[in-house]
C-alpha cells in the first residue's frame, strides 16, 4: 500500500510560478514511477507528466512541455511538479499517481492515488 499527498497548490497570477510536491508512504514506494494528471471542472482527468523510479525518463503533455518540469528526490520519497508560466487554463484539481514499471499517459493504470490539490491561475 502506498499514501501519496499533495501540497503547493494555490492562487496565482498568470505568468506566475508554482511547485507542487507528492510525498509518498509506504513499502517500496521509491520503486514506482509517478504520474501527475489535473481535472478542471466539467472535464476529464488528463495527464501532465510522468517520471520512472529514479527519475531518467520522463515525459509531458504537449499542453505542458517547456513550461512544466517533474522531478524526484527518492531519499525524501517526494516527486515535484514545477509549473512555470502558468496559464488560465492550468486551473485545476491535481492529482498525483504512483504505479509499478514505467510511467503511463493513461489514468486508469495507476494504482494509487492522492487527494488532489487545487491551482488557481487568474488572468
Amino acid at each position: 500500500q502506498v499514501r501519496l499527498v499533495e501540497s503547493g497548490g494555490g492562487l496565482v497570477q498568470a505568468g506566475g510560478s508554482l511547485r507542487l510536491s507528492c510525498t509518498a508512504s509506504g513499502r517500496s514506494s521509491n520503486s514506482y514511477a509517478m504520474g501527475w494528471f489535473r481535472q478542471a471542472p466539467g472535464k476529464e482527468r488528463d495527464f501532465v507528466a510522468g517520471i520512472n523510479w529514479n527519475g531518467g525518463s520522463t515525459f509531458y503533455a504537449n499542453s505542458v512541455k517547456g513550461r512544466f518540469t517533474i522531478s524526484r528526490d527518492n531519499a525524501a520519497n517526494t516527486v515535484y511538479l514545477r509549473m512555470n508560466s502558468l496559464k488560465s487554463e492550468d486551473t485545476a484539481v491535481y492529482y498525483c499517481a504512483a504505479k509499478r514499471g514505467d510511467w503511463s499517459t493513461m489514468r486508469s493504470i495507476y494504482d494509487y492515488w492522492g487527494q488532489g490539490t487545487q491551482v488557481t491561475v487568474s488572468s
